[in-house]
């Protein structure tokens, strides 16, 4: 142990390097590949090479640690910024490095006040480092407006401690998964010692050995004569064909023609089209949208879909979801994508490259508050892309909402990984509201998620097709629907304080 101790606290290249790699264990735990252990063993191997250090050295081995996990999993980036961007391969690759290099930085913001003022503590290791490592995750919520991306509890979506996100969320999840690997590093540290930590054992085996059974609470329940039957439109076009003018006549008489089939084939009470389906703002779309919605009525059906809008009266433009037919309903996005939905610092980089110049780059926020859509006496909760992303906003639509909803054009980020760990995420949603969820997508993934957080259907990945089957309403409330995020935060900060009381009575 001490040898392995001494390789991790190296100050030299090979303890940089295994700061490297452990970050990226933090990825393979995730979807697609979901080796969740490994994010266990990647904490476990970041705290034991924090120790030794003094503050400057631990905040460049954070941000080694950060480069690796942000490095391998969000890299996803360099298809937009490369090849939908039409950046050269040298610039984007320097876009892509300062963004996860950028993202690296929140570890180091982590990693400088353990040490300097946790580690030297007698529950510093066991409670300080978990406790700011959920802060860290928390802050990327909603720093620059946000990059909820790669949380530990996302490793627990179909794994053991799926049963407590009901209860705590993701971010607690987070919390369960680092104190675990802390305990086993101080384990590792004080092996001849273990009796000392026989409650911080206990609390970590409840932790585990309840979870399955938490699983088989049902915190929510049908509603009578709940059920929705759906088709979603996956079209499959072009990232790259999308927004040119000749391509708007094919992309219309397209998700027209799917559609017809779709009411051919069954009664369908719901069709919905993904993400920016029409690429035309909405008022010089009203010509379609009023023929779809006139055979969507006699078809007794609604028709969900994604669309530019812009405000006359504001001259602002939106990311906009609108129901018509026997649906009804406006939604404006509430949280934009930097650099894919509006440019920070527009009036430097509007302009200096295409990337910074993308189709529909220059969205607003939505002006009013969050708005549901209504399909018949069904209410659904419209999440936008990246939206779905974020615990709370979600959160924040229960109880009203019977069903969520995202759609998405995740085209952008081609057969990289980016999609597939954004399905992951939306089934989290599902699983800490207890609620059913529907993705629809341009490309895939295209899904149902039921209210346990498990896909029940799921479309084949980069082909023109439709996914159609039956979503339930649910009713009731989640613990963590009720309070979100909040108490769980309060409770990490007065953690800290209580900690950093004692330090100075000590």
């Amino acid at each position: 142990m001490a040898q392995l101790l001494k390789l991790l606290t190296d100050t030299g290249w090979r303890g940089h390097l295994i700061a490297l790699l452990a970050g990226t264990l933090i990825t393979l735990s995730l979807a697609p590949f979901n080796i969740w252990p490994l994010s266990i063993v990647a904490i476990l191997l970041f705290a034991l090479g924090l120790q030794k250090l003094s503050p400057k050295q631990a905040t460049l081995r954070g941000w080694l640690f950060g480069a690796g996990m942000f490095g391998s999993g969000a890299s996803w980036v360099y298809v937009s910024i490369h090849i939908h961007g039409n950046a050269p391969m040298p610039l984007a690759l320097l876009l892509t490095s300062l963004f996860c290099g950028g993202l690296a930085l929140c570890i180091s913001l982590l990693s400088y006040p353990y040490v300097r003022f946790f580690r030297d503590q007698k529950m510093g290791l066991l409670l300080a480092l978990p406790t700011l490592w959920v802060l860290g995750e928390w802050f990327r919520c909603w720093f620059l407006t946000g990059f909820p991306w790669l949380f530990l509890g996302y490793t627990q979506v179909e794994a053991p401690l799926a049963g407590w996100a009901p209860i705590i969320g993701t971010l607690g999840i987070s919390w369960i998964i680092a104190f675990s690997a802390c305990l086993l590093a101080q384990l590792c540290l004080q092996h001849q010692q273990w009796r000392k930590h026989v409650i911080a054992l206990s609390i970590a085996a409840l932790c585990w050995l309840i979870a399955p059974a938490l699983k088989q609470l049902d915190w929510v329940e049908e509603k009578t004569d709940g059920k929705l039957s759906v088709t979603v439109i996956q079209a499959n076009i072009p990232q790259e064909e999308k927004w040119k003018p000749e391509q708007l006549g094919p992309t219309l008489r397209l998700y027209r023609k799917m559609t017809e089939q779709a009411w051919q084939a069954d009664d369908v009470d719901l069709i919905i089209w993904p993400e920016t389906a029409i690429p035309r703002l909405y008022h010089r779309a009203r010509a379609f949208l009023s023929l779809m919605e006139s055979e969507a009525n006699k078809n007794h059906s609604a028709i969900i879909t994604g669309i530019p809008y812009k405000q006359p009266e504001r001259g602002t433009y939106h990311n906009t979801v609108v129901a018509f037919g026997e649906g009804e309903g406006v939604y404006h996005k509430q949280r934009l994508v930097p650099f894919g939905e509006y440019v920070p610092m527009e009036k430097w980089l509007r302009g200096v490259i295409e990337f910074f110049d993308l189709p529909m780059s220059n969205f607003s926020l939505a002006p009013e508050g969050y708005t549901l859509l209504s399909v018949g006496n069904f209410k659904l909760a419209p999440f936008i892309c990246y939206e779905v992303v974020y615990p709370d906003l979600v959160a924040n639509a229960i109880p009203a909402a019977d069903i969520l909803l995202t759609i998405s054009n995740d085209t952008w980020f081609g057969k990289s990984h980016g999609p597939l760990q954004h399905m992951q995420m939306a089934q989290m949603r599902a699983l800490e509201n207890g609620r059913y969820l529907i993705r629809g997508t341009n490309n895939g993934v295209t899904a149902f998620v039921n209210e346990k957080g498990q896909i029940i259907k799921q479309a084949e990945q980069f082909v023109q097709t439709t996914l159609s089957g039956e979503v339930i309403a649910m009713q009731g409330v989640t613990p963590f629907s009720r309070w979100g995020s909040t108490p769980l935060i309060l409770a990490c900060c007065a953690l800290l304080l209580t900690l950093l009381l004692w330090q100075r009575q000590r």
